[in-house]
């Protein structure tokens, strides 16, 4: 009884205190706090080693809250996966009461939510901005929408190439300076590194569905755009199914998982945490020999990183991912990275572009891609000395040259889902290259329109 009576007695205590916490929140809501006006970041929260929370967290918010006292960041990550997260961060910008005020758009998604009318056109905002001409030209069109108008800023940029590990080719008898010239080369140089150790996965490449728009990007396109096809005609608006080209693709990807056995085990390939298993646990303990993958992983070796290292370049090697036989212009990449956007719901829109254009200053840009290991997306912070110092810095920004983009289209997002499918089924071998890719034809025939698909 005297405990009931206890219990009691502090719920009641705390009913003041809960109103008192109701009456904040609806002060949170009008978008002050303590004066200030607040300004909620969203993005994309990867866990334990997220460098962008530590750059945010330590470097950011401390110098722009000082040289900006009336506005109070306030850091709203979303710890999802990557699929989950694009539906759990346009979910919430449909309501002003649940949208952030400055989020994370990976610029794939920019058509689809600026579309559907989650974000709010910065033409105004830019043309008063006398730091826009500093951006990379070609990364400010991958921030326009369909119907012409800016719905983002750039953020980070990257390009994709072959990771290769030195101490495992040393033990394999392959050269520490490696460039494979075709894909052949790419199979031989895994071959030779199967033979010469049981213990070490030759040949990684994403293919799990659930690792979403990676498997996508980093795998799928780039040996896609390696041959003669493309995903998309940029001219004509049509999508291209049943090409050579994607067969080729799921033929190589069907080689190193199913026909060579070059790949890690399905237990590894279709783990939702492949990326850090491989470049945090098998690649710095000399048990991966070759990875397809970002630039952006130099991030796990940096001195915040999972894993820091003192010696990247002498253990580690970052070569152009070659065209399939070796055709102009010899290599090739994707490109794409993650933008800073409004969202057309957000309380103080004046605000959010206050914090929106001290993220892009010259040494804020500069230090975020140090920090992510990323790519940065102006020409003048590219020459700030402690970005040009990042190991292989030179070799990702020269694969730019070459560079790819996914579609600007609104369908681009549902489409990519059919090429996750498409690339895990081959990969686990439940389907052919043929069959997949005849599915996946019918399917982005449905998803897109009969007269937008050339066959």
């Amino acid at each position: 009884m005297e405990k009931s009576f206890k219990k009691v007695f502090l719920i009641l205590l705390c009913i003041p205190f809960l109103l008192i916490g109701c009456s904040s929140e609806s002060n949170t809501d009008e978008g002050n706090s303590e004066g200030k006006t607040q300004v909620k970041i969203t993005w994309r929260d990867v866990g334990e080693h997220d460098n962008l929370k530590k750059y945010l967290t330590n470097t950011f918010i401390p110098e722009f809250e000082k040289e900006n006292p009336d506005i109070k960041i306030v850091l709203s990550p979303i710890t999802a996966s990557e699929g989950d997260y694009f539906s759990k961060v346009a979910l919430s910008m449909q309501s002003e009461s649940t949208a952030p005020d400055v989020v994370a758009e990976d610029s794939f998604m920019l058509n689809s939510d600026a579309n559907a009318g989650y974000l709010l056109p910065l033409d105004d905002y830019v043309s008063d901005w006398d730091q826009w001409e500093y951006y990379t030209e070609n990364l400010k069109s991958g921030s326009l929408g369909e119907d012409g108008k800016l719905y983002a800023i750039p953020g980070t940029s990257d390009s994709r190439g072959l990771w290769y590990n030195k101490n495992v080719f040393k033990k394999a008898g392959l050269p520490e300076d490696w460039q494979p010239k075709n894909w052949d080369e790419i199979i031989e140089a895994a071959e030779k590194i199967k033979d010469s150790s049981s213990d070490v996965i030759p040949l990684s490449m994403g293919v799990a569905k659930a690792n979403g728009e990676s498997v996508s990007m980093q795998t799928f396109e780039m040996l896609l755009y390696g041959t003669e096809d493309v995903l998309f005609d940029a001219e004509t608006k049509k999508w291209h199914v049943n090409t050579k080209g994607i067969e080729d693709s799921l033929k190589f990807i069907d080689n190193v998982y199913n026909q060579k056995k070059l790949g890690p085990p399905l237990s590894i390939a279709i783990n939702s945490n492949y990326s850090s298993v491989l470049f945090q646990e098998k690649f710095p303990n000399d048990e991966a020999g070759i990875i397809l993958d970002g630039f952006w992983n130099t991030g796990n070796y940096s001195e915040n990183g999972a894993v820091p290292l003192d010696n990247v370049t002498e253990r580690f090697g970052f070569a152009a991912m070659p065209t399939q036989n070796g055709q102009e212009p010899g290599n090739t990449t994707m490109s794409g990275g993650w933008t800073w956007a409004i969202p057309a719901k957000a309380k103080n829109p004046e605000a959010s572009w206050k914090v929106i254009q001290a993220l892009g200053g010259k040494e804020q840009q500069a230090a975020r891609a140090v920090s992510e290991g990323n790519l940065t997306v102006r020409d003048d912070s590219a020459e700030i000395p402690e970005y040009k110092e990042q190991a292989f810095i030179s070799e990702a920004t020269e694969y730019l040259k070459n560079a790819h983009f996914r579609p600007a289209n609104d369908k681009y997002p549902n489409v990519s889902v059919e090429i996750q499918t498409m690339v895990e089924a081959v990969a686990t071998g439940s389907k052919t290259p043929k069959q997949a890719a005849k599915d996946y034809a019918s399917n982005v025939t449905r998803i897109v329109g009969e007269e937008n698909v050339v066959k």
